[in-house]
């Protein structure tokens, strides 16, 4: 679930259709360190960027998952202290089950009309 800005608890969306937690996990991990580099500015320092990410960066949860889901709260600090080395690392969108929705072929007109 995104839970960005001040939507408290509400989430803004809640994306679906994950193969296995570790996927979810996964995509939820890279959408908040995405989140986190769109936050930080150059010279900011690890705490100013935490601030900023708290006041407009966008959290992820994963429901359903129990003690094995992963939470922002983990790392949230070493991504705030250390920028991003790796641009895969923040590529949430390469995980997003949205996606495969878009590879399904689209449904073909049978040339009859509609009532």
């Amino acid at each position: 679930m995104d839970l960005s800005g001040a939507n408290g608890a509400e989430p803004v969306e809640t994306v679906t259709g994950f193969r296995t937690f570790e996927h979810a996990n996964a995509f939820a991990r890279r959408y908040v360190r995405d989140s986190v580099e769109r936050c930080r500015a150059p010279g900011l320092k690890s705490d100013e960027v935490m601030s900023t990410w708290f006041a407009f960066g966008e959290d992820a949860t994963v429901e359903g998952a129990g003690e094995h889901a992963w939470t922002s709260a983990a790392e949230l600090a070493d991504f705030a202290a250390q920028p991003v080395r790796d641009a895969e690392d923040r590529n949430w969108r390469a995980l997003d089950p949205r996606r495969d929705e878009d590879d399904l072929p689209a449904e073909e007109p049978s040339g009859e009309e509609e009532p």
